[in-house]
C-alpha cells in the first residue's frame, strides 16, 4: 500500500477509480501511482473489477423482483423481532439463490463470451494507462531481463509465454512486469518505437472459452486488438490508428506462437 509519508491514502485511490476526485487531487494521485508500481497494479484490478461487476449485473434492474424480496415481507420481518442479521442473510440468499426470475448472481458472475474481450480489453488499457506513461521505469524488468521476465510471467500464469521480436514493426523491447487483475496474474510486455510511442502486449489466461477471433477496441486515443487462443488471452495497446494497432497484433501472434 501507500508508504506512511505520502498524503495519498487507500479511500483516494478508490475515488480514483471511481471518477470521484477533483482535478488537483487527480493529478497527485496519478503521480503516486507512476511512482508507486504496486499501487498502480492494485488500482489497475480495482477498475477492471469494477467494470466487472457492473457487467454482471447490468441487467438486474430490467428482471421482475422475486416475491422473497418484496418489500412488505421484509418489513414483516423486521416487525417480527426476528434478528436483523437472519433477515440480512435472507435477503442475501434470495440474491444468491433466486429462481426462475434470472437472480441467480453466481451464474451471473462467470462473464459471457461476448464480455471476455471486454474485460482483456479494460485490464490491458489500465496497465497500458499507468505504467506507460512512466518515463522513469516504466517496466520492472529491463530488456536485458527478457529471459528472466519470460520465465517468471510463464511460472506465475502457467504458461508458455516470451515478449515476440517486433524490430520488424519498427518497436524497441524496453522490459516487462508482472500485473495484477481480478482473474489473477498477468503479464505485460513493452515496446517504443522511434517516434516515442509505447505499446504493450498483455496476456492471461481466460476460464471462459479456449480461443476467439481478434477483435478492435478504443478508448479515446487509446485503441486495442484483443483475441484469445488455447485459453490465453492477448491484447495490443497501443496510441496509434487501428489498422496500424491491427497490423502489430497479427505480427505478435505469429511471434507469440514461435516463441512458446
Amino acid at each position: 500500500m501507500s508508504d506512511p509519508g505520502t498524503s495519498v491514502t487507500e479511500g483516494d485511490l478508490h475515488a480514483f477509480v471511481d471518477g470521484q476526485l477533483d482535478p488537483d487531487r487527480f493529478r497527485m494521485v496519478e503521480q503516486h501511482l507512476r511512482d508507486n508500481p504496486d499501487d498502480a497494479a492494485m488500482v489497475a484490478a480495482y477498475a477492471a473489477q469494477r467494470k466487472d461487476l457492473r457487467a454482471a449485473l447490468a441487467d438486474l434492474d430490467r428482471e421482475p423482483v422475486p416475491a422473497r424480496l418484496n418489500p412488505y415481507a421484509i418489513q414483516h420481518a423486521i416487525a417480527s423481532r426476528r434478528p436483523m442479521w437472519r433477515v440480512a442473510a435472507a435477503v442475501l440468499l434470495a440474491f444468491g439463490l433466486g429462481g426462475g426470475g434470472g437472480w441467480a448472481l453466481h451464474d451471473r458472475m462467470a462473464p459471457p463470451l461476448a464480455t471476455t474481450i471486454t474485460l482483456l480489453t479494460e485490464e490491458a488499457f489500465a496497465n497500458h494507462a499507468v505504467f506507460t506513461a512512466d518515463r522513469r521505469r516504466p517496466t520492472e524488468l529491463g530488456a536485458e531481463q527478457r529471459e528472466d521476465l519470460a520465465k517468471w510471467v510463464s511460472n506465475r500464469i502457467n504458461h508458455p509465454v516470451a515478449p515476440p521480436d517486433l524490430s520488424v514493426a519498427g518497436y524497441t523491447y524496453l522490459g516487462g512486469r508482472l500485473a495484477a487483475t481480478p482473474h489473477g496474474p498477468a503479464g505485460m510486455f513493452m515496446y517504443q518505437n522511434e517516434q516515442g510511442v509505447r505499446l504493450t502486449i498483455f496476456v492471461r489466461p481466460v476460464e471462459t472459452v479456449a480461443s476467439l477471433p481478434q477483435e478492435m477496441v478504443a478508448a479515446g486515443a487509446l485503441k486495442g486488438c484483443a483475441w484469445a487462443e488455447n485459453g490465453m488471452g492477448y491484447t495490443v495497446v497501443a496510441p496509434l490508428p487501428a489498422a496500424d494497432v491491427r497490423r502489430v497484433a497479427d505480427g505478435v501472434r505469429k511471434g507469440l506462437a514461435g516463441a512458446t
